[in-house]
């Protein structure tokens, strides 16, 4: 989850920030979280971490998991708890939004979901890849709207459920299957 929320910005420094995150964590996150050594990495006081992402966002982020955590051996457990889709359970848990886009949960959601793929783990065995929202940003927006699957280029849930039920025509048990396409095909410009 850590990762999907740095992940903006150059794909160079978003794997870079992401490996010094993992360094920092002993290359065992939840451990990291458990142990609560956080506190004193992520101090409030601190501000710029990466981006527009201070300390006290990674902070936040980090007390979310612990208190999960400590009744939940994992996320996914925790999410159980909740009622919706995945993304909607998620952006509960996280106190976020439902009603915007949320690519970076999106593109977490897709990364723990998706089973058989090359890019996502697909570990979590309680949600399926047919309820996933397609990751919205600008390159899947434009390419979709170029090629017809939606009608708008507005950065937007709406937009982004219009394209996923577009792909879902094409992959109905895996509409976000159609994701790096679009992505590709929009950071090429195709």
């Amino acid at each position: 989850m850590l990762t999907a929320i740095l992940s903006f910005g150059n794909r160079k420094q978003i794997l870079a920030k992401a490996e010094e995150l993992h360094m920092l964590m002993g290359g065992s996150p939840y451990d990291y979280v458990v142990s609560g050594v956080w506190k004193e990495h992520f101090p409030p006081a601190r501000k710029s971490f990466y981006r527009m992402l201070d300390y006290t966002d990674i902070r936040s982020v980090f007390a979310l998991l612990h208190d999960a955590y400590r009744c939940c051996p994992d996320l996914e457990e925790v999410l159980l708890a909740y009622s919706g889709s995945p993304m909607e359970r998620l952006c509960t848990f996280m106190g976020v939004s439902a009603s915007s886009p949320q690519k970076k949960l999106n593109m977490f959601l897709r990364w723990m979901i998706r089973k058989h793929s090359s890019v996502d783990l697909g570990i979590w065995t309680h949600f399926h890849s047919r309820d996933l929202i397609i990751p919205l940003d600008t390159h899947v927006c434009h390419m979709a709207y170029k090629l017809g699957l939606t009608s708008s280029v507005t950065y937007s849930l709406k937009n982004a459920k219009t394209i996923t039920r577009a792909l879902a025509e094409v992959f109905p048990d895996d509409p976000c299957l159609g994701d790096f396409a679009l992505f590709g095909s929009g950071v090429n410009k195709l």
